[in-house]
C-alpha cells in the first residue's frame, strides 16, 4: 500500500537514508556505514520515481558518465534501443524540460544498464510515464530478469511489473509483511485487492 515504507526501504539499500537499525548486507558484506558513493563503486544503482534534470548535459554525455568513459554512438544506440529510443532522435538532446518524463525514465534505466550493476534499484519506475513507455519498461526488466546479469530491486504496485519477478516481498506499515515467489505471493495480493474493490450486496 502507499505510504507503506517501500520508497524508504529502497533510499536505505541506496544509501540516500541512513537506518536506525539493522545492517544492509550486500553479497554477506555489511555495507550499512558505506556512503551512496562507495556503494555505486560497489556496484548498486538508483533510478528515482521521478528523474532529475540537467539542463546542457546531453544524453550521449549522461550514458558517457555512467559508463565511466566515453562510449560511441553505437553502444549508446545500443542500450537506447533496449528501452524503445531511436539513438539518432536522443544522443545529442539535453536533460531539460524538452523530454517527457517517460523518456527520462528511460533514458535513465538505460544509464543504469549500462553500468552492469550487481544490484539496480528502480523507485516506482511506471509512476508518470505513459503506456508506450510503460510497456517498454515491462519488456526492458523481463529481458533483464532472463539475461540474469545482476538482481532488480523494483518498488511497484503494477501486476505487469510484478510478473516480471522472482521474488515479491510486501512493505506495509514499515514492516515486511509477506515474501516469496511471484506464483505465492501475487494471486494473494490480487485476491486482496478484487475483496477491496467489489461491493458486496447485503
Amino acid at each position: 500500500p502507499n505510504g507503506g515504507g517501500k520508497s524508504t526501504l529502497a533510499r536505505l539499500a541506496m544509501g540516500i537514508i541512513q537506518p536506525s537499525s539493522g545492517r544492509i548486507l550486500l553479497d554477506g558484506k555489511d555495507i550499512t556505514a558505506l556512503d551512496i558513493t562507495e556503494r555505486a563503486k560497489l556496484g548498486v544503482g538508483y533510478a528515482f520515481q521521478a528523474p532529475p534534470r540537467f539542463k546542457g548535459l546531453t544524453v550521449k554525455r549522461l550514458l558517457a558518465i555512467a559508463a565511466d568513459g566515453e562510449i560511441n554512438d553505437a553502444e549508446c544506440c545500443k542500450y537506447l534501443s533496449r528501452v524503445g529510443l531511436c539513438a539518432a532522435d536522443y544522443l545529442n538532446r539535453t536533460l531539460d524540460a524538452t523530454l517527457s518524463g517517460g523518456e527520462l525514465k528511460r533514458i535513465e534505466v538505460a544509464s543504469l544498464l549500462i553500468r552492469s550493476l550487481r544490484v539496480a534499484i528502480y523507485d516506482e519506475p511506471e509512476a508518470g510515464i505513459d503506456i508506450w513507455s510503460f510497456n517498454m519498461l515491462v519488456n526492458a526488466f523481463s529481458s533483464l530478469g532472463r539475461e540474469k546479469s545482476g538482481s532488480l530491486m523494483i518498488i511497484s504496485h503494477q501486476e505487469r511489473v510484478m510478473q516480471t519477478a522472482d521474488r515479491i516481498a510486501v512493505v506495509a506499515d514499515g514492516v515486511l509483511t509477506d515474501i516469496g515467489t511471484t506464483e505465492q505471493i501475487l494471486p494473494k495480493l490480487t485476491d486482496i485487492f478484487r475483496k477491496g474493490c467489489i461491493k458486496v450486496k447485503n
